[in-house]
């Protein structure tokens, strides 16, 4: 592999991550947040532990995107976690499009296409752990 293709893999991930890794700081440090994703996850008769789930795809599976250990799991986590965020939370918006004329779930999109492409593509030479 060159080194643009795995510096431009490194800007990828440490996007991808870096910005996911927003939200899952955001629920550590509003813990009520979880009281609606528990409710959420309650609604569809799932049990309430996997509301937790989100620690995973939104804290865990960041850094390891970020770091590059086991990037392709990490990418596969996040790719997990926004799906099952659409189906909770954001079904009714599949077919809306937002006051710019965008897609309303395009950042849903762009977190859970950007987790399958790391999924595919790997980390690149500049990771903890190359793939």
């Amino acid at each position: 592999m060159n080194a643009s293709d795995s510096l431009g893999k490194l800007i990828f991930r440490l996007s991808l991550g870096g910005l996911m890794l927003f939200h899952g700081i955001d629920k550590i440090t509003n813990p009520g947040s979880m009281d609606f994703i528990t409710g959420k996850v309650a609604e569809m008769g799932l049990p309430d532990l996997l509301a937790y789930g989100v620690y995973v795809g939104e804290v865990l599976a960041p850094i390891m995107v970020i770091i590059g250990l086991f990037a392709r799991i990490g990418g596969l986590l996040i790719a997990i976690n926004m799906t099952a965020a659409i189906f909770l939370v954001h079904m009714g918006q599949l077919t809306l499009l937002n006051q710019t004329g965008g897609w309303d779930l395009e950042l849903q999109a762009c977190y859970l296409f950007g987790g399958l492409s790391l999924l595919f593509m790997g980390s690149g030479d500049f990771a903890a752990r190359p793939d």
